[in-house]
């Protein structure tokens, strides 16, 4: 970052709109105590690290074993013909590394970034295991939220579409009798969320995991938080014990952790369960950044490859402004996930846009999970449609049509509006940008926002707004990253305040309408606790 781009930031803080005073350059922060992790006394023996970096540019292309097929890897041809049909043309950096080793037996600790391929990784030889030897609940997979189970669920039945394998998924807000009904039919992979899954397991007649195969942990840096760490722990307490390499042991099961991003929270779990694990760290660390993470495996984020990232400093009376010209003149007709940090700025912001006349839709945590699903398959289906032009269409009607029909308005665009509920796992390929209208509270949660483009090879964009209270968040996020960002340079600031009057008159419809809609859930949840009232004295009186 050159000194007057610090100059700015720092200033920032004071008044977003005053001229810059002197200040001194922020230092850069203090690492962080180094965690242990191959270096930490582990079940031996300790676990070996395979590190295989990527070259950049051309040099990554030479690479003899980017030839390599899936056969080439010992993966059994229905399982190769299911690649061939999914549109997977060769193996990706994690499945090279990855698959070999599981083949083998090996317990894995796999990194890479977002939109490597990681499902694919652990998948192919955990059905090419249960083509050898079928059983029903061979193998769990965990993910931290719902929509990460479905679609992890979604990629093992395609993957094991010419095997007939069978999956059930456990996720919250779904009736607990149905996913009972999927378990009693013997699936032979569960994926679920930790607390439905142990609900089942203290509630659901007949469930066990005692004879499970294989366990999977899906971001398993998330599902190691405070949050998730205690359910984890007694999910663990009664799957079967690690099986050490080679081991032709019945009774124990193989263990995955996958990870676009390392903490010492994986490290301490590879202690917990995993038996002599193999490392498998596929990612990209600037050069700027690689001696640091050396000494500290914690900082090591690695955000896609092919994305280009920026920041815009903006006041915060202004975002919604700068987030307006951004999705009209410097990313017209862009299919983008705007996140924000409050369940009542997604539906604000959605409002706002389809005031504007950009489809947008929200979703986040308080919707129920068939609102969720509902949701992200529209986006999806509307980022199938044409890309089409254009910038804003003011004509459209105040409120704004549902999504599904305001694309009609502007063909190819749409804009996902969401909490971090979407920032983890989802793989929507087709995503163009990321917008980060609030900033994340975390490093990590911000590799994985921007991780929802740039996947699969693509490119993408990721554009942050920093406010006058955010620079200190921002600067963090730069410190773990290893590098400066860039700022963003397209906007020009008198084209932004033209827009002003569309803007405010667009943000007043939108107060309406949220207030609309709240006045809706509250009367909806009224009249559900009279109907619940009457039903009580109803059986009271019988």
């Amino acid at each position: 970052m050159s000194t007057a781009k610090k100059r700015k930031l720092n200033s920032a803080g004071a008044h977003a709109e005053k001229k810059p005073k002197p200040y001194p350059p922020p230092k850069r922060p203090a690492r962080e105590p180094s965690t242990p992790d191959d270096s930490a006394p582990a079940v031996a023996p300790p676990a070996a690290t395979r590190h295989a970096e990527p070259p950049a540019g051309d040099a990554a292309e030479a690479q003899p074993q980017s030839k390599k097929s899936f056969r080439d890897l010992g993966v059994i041809e229905q399982l190769c013909e299911a690649c061939e049909q999914m549109g997977y043309k060769e193996p990706t950096a994690i499945q090279r590394e990855a698959i070999p080793l599981a083949l083998e037996g090996r317990d894995i600790i796999g990194i890479a970034e977002t939109g490597s391929g990681k499902t694919a990784a652990y998948a192919l030889p955990i059905l090419q295991a249960l083509m050898a030897k079928p059983q029903p609940l061979h193998t769990l997979v965990l993910a931290p939220t719902r929509e990460l189970a479905y679609q992890i669920s979604d990629a093992v039945t395609a993957l094991g579409s010419l095997i007939a394998a069978r999956s059930a998924v456990l996720v919250g807000g779904m009736d607990m009798v149905s996913q009972a009904i999927a378990l009693g039919k013997k699936p032979h992979v569960v994926v679920a969320t930790p607390g439905r899954l142990l609900d089942h397991l203290e509630n659901t007649k007949g469930f066990s995991l005692r004879h499970l195969k294989y366990l999977v942990l899906d971001e398993a840096d998330r599902l190691l938080d405070l949050a998730f760490g205690p359910v984890i722990d007694k999910i663990l307490r009664v799957l079967p014990p690690s099986l050490p390499p080679g081991s032709t042991d019945p009774n124990g099961r193989h263990t995955a952790l996958y990870s676009a991003t390392l903490s010492s929270e994986v490290a301490s779990l590879q202690r917990a369960s995993l038996r002599s694990p193999v490392k498998v760290d596929i990612s990209t660390p600037q050069p700027a950044f690689a001696s640091a993470s050396a000494s500290n495996p914690r900082s090591r984020l690695a955000p896609p490859a092919l994305l280009r990232q920026s920041f815009l400093l903006v006041p915060h009376k202004h975002k919604d402004l700068y987030l307006t010209y951004l999705v009209s003149a410097v990313l017209p007709g862009a299919r983008a996930i705007v996140f924000v940090r409050t369940v009542a700025e997604t539906l604000r912001l959605a409002c706002l846009l389809r005031a504007l006349g950009v489809p947008a839709t929200a979703i986040n945590g308080q919707m129920s999970q068939a609102a969720r699903l509902g949701a992200l398959n529209r986006f999806k289906a509307s980022l199938s449609r044409t890309t089409g032009g254009g910038g804003l269409d003011a004509s459209a009607a105040a409120a704004g049509p549902p999504p599904a029909e305001a694309a009609g308005n502007a063909p190819g665009r749409s804009l996902l509006v969401a909490t971090d509920v979407a920032a983890r796992g989802l793989d929507i390929p087709a995503v163009d940008a990321v917008l980060n209208y609030d900033l994340p509270g975390d490093s990590a949660t911000y590799v994985h926002r921007v991780g929802r483009t740039a996947r699969a090879g693509r490119g993408g964009r990721a554009i942050s707004l920093v406010c006058q209270y955010d620079v200190e968040v921002w600067q963090r996020i730069e410190a773990a990253l290893g590098k400066q960002v860039p700022e963003e340079e397209s906007c020009v600031k008198e084209e932004v305040l033209v827009l002003g009057e569309r803007v405010g008159e667009a943000q007043r419809i939108a107060v309406r309408e949220v207030r609309s809609l709240q006045e809706k859930g509250a009367g909806a949840r009224k009249r559900r606790r009279e109907r619940e009232a009457r039903d009580e004295m109803d059986r009271e009186e019988r």
